[in-house]
């Protein structure tokens, strides 16, 4: 094992290739832990703020030990640009949090309850408030959702009124609201007597 730890294998690849993993890892666990802090979470930001920081400090002691080999700069560099990607997939994936929907409809516009219709069909909270924008009257639609819900929310706009203009931005916190509930699939009950009817049925067909 000494052996290996001092061969150039280790110090221009191996070592390279762990200090590149171990960055995309604490990236990405730092990107994480800043959406648990932005969301308040008290248990999750500071233990993924311990394995975030020290897998760095392993990181950096690697990089300090070997200060003559440019690859862990060039690695370094390499796993914290990952990370960020990493770290970027990974809060799209969770969608953890909420959206503020604000949908701004020309108050002319015949697609404006049909919009709101659609919305609340789908099982969003929808609430209109009339104002004025800089030509003409508008109808301000408002709307909390979760972010997983995003795509579905978008979606049903555009095919309402692909001109229309909206803005989404993050909500830290929500208390009650309305959102579309979770779809399961129900799979068919079977009860035992129709189990053991379609046993007999098919030992019957044999005979």
């Amino acid at each position: 094992m000494a052996d290996l730890m001092s061969s150039d294998l280790f110090s221009w690849v191996i070592l390279p290739i762990l200090i590149v993993l171990a960055r995309m890892v604490d990236v990405t666990l730092g990107t994480i832990r800043i959406i648990f802090v932005s969301r308040g979470s008290r248990l999750a930001a500071p233990i993924l703020g311990f394995f975030e920081v020290f897998i760095w400090i392993v990181a950096i002691s690697q990089i300090m030990q070997n200060l003559n080999n440019p690859l862990c700069y060039v690695a370094y560099a390499l796993g914290f640009a990952l990370g960020n990607y990493l770290g970027i997939m990974a809060e799209e994936k969770l969608a953890i949090g909420y959206l503020v929907l604000r949908i701004f409809v020309i108050k002319e516009n015949p697609e404006k309850e049909t919009l709101m219709e659609k919305l609340i069909e789908a099982g969003f909270g929808v609430t209109a408030v009339e104002g004025r924008g800089a030509t003409k009257e508008v109808t301000l639609l408002f709307s909390l959702i979760r972010r997983k819900d995003l795509d579905e929310a978008v979606s049903i706009i555009e095919q309402a009124d692909s001109k229309v203009f909206y803005s989404i931005e993050s909500a830290k916190a929500a208390h009650a609201g309305i959102f579309p509930e979770k779809k399961t699939r129900r799979t068919p009950f079977i009860s035992n007597v129709d189990i053991r009817r379609k046993i007999t049925g098919g030992f019957r067909k044999r005979k």
